[in-house]
């Protein structure tokens, strides 16, 4: 039923294991204000193979609003959160409906997850969301992801992952995943946009995500509500835990199966990291940064080649405030990412003993709470893959 049911088919990627897959907005709607039934059912046709040959699969998918405005019969086009929210919350029921319908072909049961930022920001938040999915793969259900639009606003910034690529990203990091893919209805990243540009190329691989980077992405065009923007910062996420991501043409024929069976297409982002374990993956989401701490060449070092803590006698700058407890960036002072940790003192104290001796802590603040500004324990490393 629907396909060869994995008959012809290249074998699983040995790499893949668990995959998300991310459905974008443009891909599920073929670019009109409704949901492409036809295209759906050959997205989910490919998944259902997979998951027949064992690979766990995670679908992140957008398409609540246009669902809730082809099931309202609505036309015109509102803006407003409050009546985006109404078409999300009729949408996503129908969304899932669809998804129901359509895996059902196969008996493969389903899960809905509807997930906030908020909901992951802090560790036990991340622990029952991690644990609840895992349990899901381990059942041999196929979850759906989407962020619950009905409590996430575009306003509080802090409560809304702002798109369902870094969702999908987050997603990914939750459980581990080995590979993200991000499917929309453009081949990949570009060089330029090549719905205007005919020189357009595809870029195949990006090892590192740098300033270069970036501005292809913003003027690689805007896809849907996710641009190509959101989608390299979601790589960049994912592969910061050791993910590998890939970017490609949803619409390609048979493009998931393709993809975990080797074939090379779109545009792929190897990990940048060797796989973290899980305290580590939620330091690194970046879900509750409340500052940055600048750091000396030396520091740099102990932090990335020697696996030391970080000492107040190698911060140069803070930015943000935070208290105790609180997790920052680190950066050094070329504005290389390093990786991030949970600080011993506050902004306002590591002000005060930024450069000093560890000795001089206690004279300094009237307290002192140890030597490290932050522990090794509770840091999260960026290190590079070696190949």
């Amino acid at each position: 039923m629907g396909g060869n049911n994995g008959r012809n088919l290249k074998a699983i990627e040995p790499g893949y294991h668990r995959m998300v897959v991310k459905l974008g907005t443009s891909l599920l709607t073929g670019g009109s204000d409704r949901l492409d039934r036809d295209m759906m059912s050959r997205l989910v046709s490919q998944m259902a193979r997979l998951h027949k040959q064992g690979l766990e699969i995670i679908v992140v998918s957008s398409g609540a609003m246009a669902a809730g405005r082809q099931r309202l019969g609505l036309t015109r086009k509102i803006r407003d959160i409050p009546f985006k929210q109404v078409l999300c919350s009729v949408g996503q029921s129908h969304l899932m409906h669809i998804y129901e319908e359509l895996f059902g072909r196969y008996e493969i049961p389903i899960a809905q997850a509807l997930l906030t930022k908020a909901d992951l920001s802090d560790r036990s938040g991340y622990l029952n969301a991690r644990n609840t999915l895992l349990a899901l793969l381990q059942l041999k259900v196929i979850t759906v992801v989407n962020e619950n639009d009905v409590v996430a606003v575009d306003e509080l910034d802090e409560a809304k992952f702002g798109d369902n690529d870094n969702l999908s990203a987050m997603v990914a990091n939750l459980v581990d995943a080995d590979h993200l893919l991000l499917l929309t209805d453009i081949a990949g990243l570009h060089t330029a946009d090549p719905r205007r540009d005919p020189a357009a190329r595809l870029i195949p691989e990006v090892k590192h995500i740098d300033a270069e980077i970036e501005c292809l992405a913003d003027k690689a065009g805007a896809l849907g509500i996710g641009g190509m923007v959101t989608k390299i910062e979601a790589a960049r996420l994912a592969t910061a835990s050791g993910v590998t991501v890939i970017i490609a043409d949803g619409r390609e024929p048979d493009i998931i199966v393709r993809l975990a069976g080797g074939e090379r297409a779109g545009t792929r982002f190897p990990p940048t990291t060797a796989r973290l374990e899980s305290r580590k993956r939620w330091l690194l989401s970046g879900l509750s940064i409340s500052g940055r701490l600048v750091v000396d060449s030396g520091a740099a070092l102990a932090l990335q080649k020697q696996n030391r803590s970080l000492l107040a006698a190698g911060i140069k700058e803070t930015e943000g405030d935070f208290d105790r407890g609180d997790l920052v960036d680190i950066y050094d002072a070329e504005g290389r990412h390093l990786g991030c940790g949970l600080v011993n003192y506050s902004s306002d104290e590591i002000n005060l003993i930024k450069g000093a001796h560890s000795g001089e802590i206690a004279t300094r603040l009237g307290i002192d709470f140890g030597p490290e500004v932050v522990h090794r324990d509770n840091l999260a490393v960026l290190q590079e893959v070696v190949k």
